[in-house]
């Protein structure tokens, strides 16, 4: 692609994150909007206390902002971007993409908002949450039939998902939405562990949409990972501010909406190969101490089990996204050759 739409857009996004921090996160201490630190963590997590969390709102209103802002500059220049949008298929796709993540990430504010300013460690309840995201990921997936997806992509070749055994595509999308969004929400327990992951996602999406001539989804990923990147100059460790639920619901929306907007949602499972494992590891540390009384990890989610052996918040990071980036190679490889 010739056009530069989505490099402004990966600019912009890092610009406004990272500029941002200058001002929100002032505001966020005078307003004690700091992390409570549960005494089920590591212990060594407790110097951590009050460091001000919800900074994920820097992450969307960065998304958003360099979004609007490319599109207008596509329309000025009559770029691809803005030819595509036209499209009665991209656009829905790309909107409601878009849409599930803010949903999401307004779901974690709540969240956030019940838990620091109404002092409920909790926020909000199970039930609750489920809930709300459950409603959210069915209206998603409605529009999304609704845009006119009627296939998706397999290793094995293109499934119909509108008729006969292709039908049980929705069920198994629905779980997978609810699923990837709160295995992103796992996945943010360190300094820069949700950022430096997900900007690996995005930058693996960004590569895939280009290569396959898809401008809509293109400018959305780099949106993203531009904002992850701005992010993390306020996120590595020792942080300044966390993103709180209501950045890393934003970052599990906007990575499924990402994925299915490029009608392969199953690469995720290679390119989240790191919220996946995280998952996992929660799953498997409840049911085996439920049937056992036994635990398999030191402590989970998985990255804490690392801490607890020793390792810095550095490394695990590293780690990490270093297995993240390997997911996302074997996935975009194929577009190459």
């Amino acid at each position: 692609m010739k056009d530069i739409t989505p490099i402004i857009t990966a600019l912009l996004s890092f610009g406004i994150t990272a500029l941002l921090g200058f001002k929100i996160i002032p505001f966020l201490h005078k307003l004690k909007f700091g992390q409570t630190i549960l005494d089920i963590g590591p212990s060594w997590h407790k110097n951590k206390q009050g460091t001000p969390t919800m900074g994920g709102i820097m992450m969307m209103i960065a998304v958003l902002g360099s979004i609007i802002i490319s599109i207008v500059f596509s329309a000025i220049i009559k770029g691809e971007l803005i030819s595509e949008l036209a499209d009665s298929k991209k656009l829905p796709m790309f909107v409601s993409g878009v849409v599930l993540a803010f949903a999401m990430g307004f779901i974690g504010f709540l969240d956030d908002y019940i838990k620091v300013v109404k002092k409920r460690n909790l926020g909000l309840t199970a039930k609750q949450k489920t809930f709300i995201q459950g409603l959210v990921t069915a209206l998603y997936l409605v529009s999304l039939a609704l845009s006119g997806m009627k296939s998706t992509w397999t290793p094995f070749g293109s499934v119909d998902i509108t008729s006969g055994f292709g039908l049980i595509f929705w069920p198994i999308a629905f779980f997978f939405v609810y699923g990837f969004v709160n295995a992103v929400n796992l996945t943010d327990g360190l300094d820069g562990l949700a950022s430096s992951v997900t900007l690996v996602a995005a930058c693996a999406f960004m590569l895939i949409s280009g290569l396959s001539s898809l401008m809509g989804v293109n400018v959305y990923a780099s949106a993203v990972a531009g904002a992850c990147g701005g992010f993390l100059v306020w996120n590595m460790h020792p942080a300044k501010v966390f993103m709180g639920d209501t950045g890393s619901m934003f970052l599990g929306g906007a990575v499924v909406g990402l994925a299915f907007a490029t009608e392969r949602p199953i690469l995720l499972i290679a390119i989240g190969i790191v919220y996946l494992l995280e998952a996992l590891s929660v799953v498997l540390q409840v049911t085996c101490y439920k049937l056992t009384k036994k635990r398999i990890f030191k402590m989970s989610p998985i990255h804490h089990h690392f801490e607890m052996v020793g390792w810095s918040e550095e490394k695990v990071v590293f780690i990490f996204s270093a297995v993240g980036f390997i997911g996302a190679v074997t996935s975009v490889l194929p577009f190459i050759f």
